[in-house]
């Protein structure tokens, strides 16, 4: 959104003020997230804010309300639930051995956070009509339907979150808004770089076989992953589509939408990681 010269405002718990703190521990903040932004051309704002804590939220749509008077997109991609997942030897494991305290927090972590979101901030997306809300999950509608994701404690908050697209969508006709769920790939996401060991100027190095650094070598399906900007990418060119009304309650890949649009990831592919599953 930054790159289409818009202002955003960026949220979550980890800030430079070290008030509040993610489950990831990690060292980005949103202040850096606000500063990327306005060095690819936007208006970057940062406000620190834990999105299960109502009144935390309440001020940030009491702010925003207040200094801009309307939202015109809302991005909803809160998670911050991949440990508590767990790594593959963990996943598989049914209800009633997996640990309860860590499946309902995924649920409050990847679910309720988008209700409460949703709840204080749509308000100012329908102030007028045109208005988008994307809902960010992992899987299609279509995808999900027929895969058991995990554990039942994930595979229920990322049916979830593309059930809301399609639920809010039907709430927002008549304001003349929409609601879309997208899906990126494979994410290069700084957690997942961090875990081969690369970064984003060398990630194909991950894929190397027999890597005497110490770092796992990454399976064949990270050559078709995506950086962050891709999906970022789709929900700007959605938003600036002056039909995206026809997406409205749709679940979709980052992928479709390049297709569908003609954007490019940042070195210029259209990756699709969703590619071997037709259902995707």
């Amino acid at each position: 959104m930054g790159e289409a010269g818009a202002t955003v405002v960026c949220t979550g718990r980890s800030s430079v003020t070290g008030r509040g703190r993610s489950d990831y521990e990690r060292p980005e903040t949103v202040e850096e997230t606000a500063e990327l932004v306005t060095r690819l051309g936007g208006i970057g704002l940062a406000v620190p804010t834990d999105h299960l804590d109502p009144e935390q939220v309440r001020k940030l749509a009491e702010r925003v309300g207040n200094e801009y008077g309307r939202i015109d997109l809302l991005v909803n991609d809160i998670w911050g639930a991949e440990r508590l997942k767990g790594g593959p030897a963990e996943w598989n494991t049914p209800i009633w051995r997996h640990d309860l305290s860590a499946g309902l927090r995924i649920l409050r972590l990847g679910v309720e956070t988008h209700l409460i979101t949703s709840h204080y901030l749509l308000p100012l997306l329908i102030s007028r009509p045109g208005g988008l809300l994307v809902e960010v999950t992992d899987g299609t509608t279509a995808y999900n339907a027929e895969r058991y994701r995990i554990s039942v404690f994930y595979d229920l908050a990322k049916v979830a979150v593309n059930r809301l697209a399609f639920s809010q969508g039907h709430e927002l006709v008549p304001y003349g808004a929409a609601a879309l769920a997208v899906t990126p790939g494979w994410l290069r996401s700084e957690m997942m770089l961090d875990n081969f060991g690369v970064t984003e100027d060398n990630w194909r190095d991950a894929l190397r076989p027999n890597r005497s650094d110490g770092y796992p070598t990454a399976p064949e399906g990270f050559a078709s992953s995506e950086s962050p900007r891709y999906v970022g990418r789709a929900v700007a060119a959605v938003a600036a589509d002056p039909h995206r009304g026809r997406w409205n309650q749709r679940s979709v890949t980052s992928a479709e939408l390049a297709r569908e649009y003609g954007f490019t990831d940042i070195d210029g592919s259209q990756p699709d990681a969703w590619a071997q599953h037709p259902t995707a």
